[in-house]
C-alpha cells in the first residue's frame, strides 16, 4: 500500500496553516515560520495529534531539508543514528532556503538512554549547522539532559479546544469525502471523529476503510457506536475467561486505551471500594503498555484478566 493511497498521507497538510491545532499552539508555530528559524523542539502529545506533521510541515513551510529517524525503528540502534545524523547533519545543503538542517527523531521517546545521550551531544556539536525536531507520546521518557535543550510544546487538547478541532477536523473530513467522490452522511461522519479524537489519523484511516463500501451511511453506526463495557463487567465478575477473550476479540476495532477509560469510569459501579486503588493501578500500567506492545489484543486480553484476577467485584 503506497503511501500516495493512503489518506493520512494523500492530504497530510504542509503548511502550519492547514493543521488543525489548538490557536495557542498554531501562533507559536507561525511566529517560527514568521521569523524564519525554529529552536531545537520537542513536540509532546498522543499518538495521532499531528505531531510529526506539525514537524514535517515546519521543515517545508521554511525550506529546510530535513531528515526523519524513527525512533522505533533504526533509532533504537547507538551506531546507526551516529551514523546517520553525523552524516545529514554535518553536510552542506546546496538547495535549503533555511538557515539550518533539519533532523527529525519521531517517537524519540523509543530510544535507548544511550542514543539519547548521542542526540544530545550531536544537538551541541551541530548548533550551527542543525536543528533537532524531537516527537514523543510520553516525554517522561525522554532524558533531562536532552529535554532542557528543547524547547517543548505539548500537543494537550482541553475544554472548549476539543469541541473546536472537533469541527474543523468534520468540516475537513467533509471536503475528503466530496473530493474522493464518497457519500457520506454527517451524523455518521461526526460519529466517528468523536470516536476517536484527538486521533485524527486513525478517524481518517478508518474513514478510508469504510469508504471502500462506496458511501458511508447509518449502517457504519452499528460498528462506530461507543464501546459498551456492561457485559464485559459481569463476564469479569463470573471470571468467565473464554467469554471475556471472545468480548476482546469482537471489539477490536475499538481503541484499547478507550476500553480501559470506560472500565476506570464504571470502577464505582461494578467493584468493592477496597479493590478501586488496585484496578486503577493495573489500568495505568497496561495504558502506558498499549503504546509500545507488538499485539493490542494479547495486552488488552493481560489486562482484564488480572482486573478479572485481582479485583473484588460487587
Amino acid at each position: 500500500m503506497s503511501e500516495s493511497f493512503l489518506w493520512s498521507e494523500q492530504y497530510r497538510p504542509h503548511k502550519i496553516d492547514d493543521c488543525i491545532l489548538p490557536d495557542h499552539i498554531k501562533n507559536m508555530l507561525q511566529g517560527f515560520v514568521a521569523k524564519g528559524e525554529i529552536p531545537n523542539l520537542l513536540l509532546s502529545g498522543t499518538a495521532g495529534v499531528g505531531k510529526t506533521t506539525v514537524a514535517k510541515a515546519l521543515c517545508e513551510q521554511l525550506g529546510a531539508d530535513y531528515y526523519v529517524i524513527n525512533g522505533s525503528d533504526e533509532g533504537r540502534f547507538l551506531d546507526t543514528v551516529r551514523n546517520q545524523a553525523k552524516t545529514f547533519a554535518s553536510s552542506v545543503s546546496l538547495t535549503s532556503e533555511s538557515k539550518h538542517k533539519v533532523i527529525i527523531i519521531d517517537e524519540a521517546d523509543n530510544t535507548t538512554h544511550d542514543v539519547q545521550l548521542l542526540l544530545r551531544a550531536a544537538i551541541e556539536e551541530f548548533q550551527n549547522n542543525c536543528r533537532f525536531i524531537f516527537t514523543c507520546n510520553y516525554k517522561n521518557k525522554i532524558l533531562e539532559p536532552l529535554h532542557s535543550r528543547c524547547s517543548c510544546i505539548e500537543f494537550n487538547i482541553t475544554g472548549k479546544e476539543k469541541q473546536n478541532l472537533a469541527a474543523q477536523f468534520f468540516t475537513r473530513v467533509r471536503e475528503i469525502c466530496k473530493e474522493q467522490k464518497v457519500e457520506a452522511e454527517p451524523r455518521v461522519l461526526a460519529a466517528l471523529i468523536n470516536k476517536h479524537f484527538p486521533d485524527f489519523r486513525r478517524s481518517l484511516n478508518e474513514l478510508q476503510r469504510y469508504a471502500s463500501l462506496g458511501k458511508i451511511d447509518t449502517g457504519v453506526l452499528a460498528v462506530v457506536s461507543d464501546t459498551k463495557v456492561e457485559d464485559l463487567m459481569t463476564t469479569l465478575k463470573d471470571r468467565q475467561f473464554t467469554a471475556m477473550k471472545k468480548w476482546v476479540v469482537q471489539n477490536l476495532d475499538n481503541d484499547p486505551k478507550q476500553i480501559m477509560r470506560k472500565i476506570y469510569d464504571s470502577l464505582y459501579t461494578y467493584l468493592e471500594p477496597a479493590s478501586i486503588p488496585a484496578a486503577v493501578l493495573i489500568i495505568g500500567e497496561y495504558q502506558y503498555k498499549s503504546a509500545f506492545v507488538a499485539d493490542q489484543e494479547i495486552n488488552l486480553v493481560a489486562f482484564l484478566t488480572e482486573v478479572m484476577s485481582e479485583c473484588k467485584f460487587k
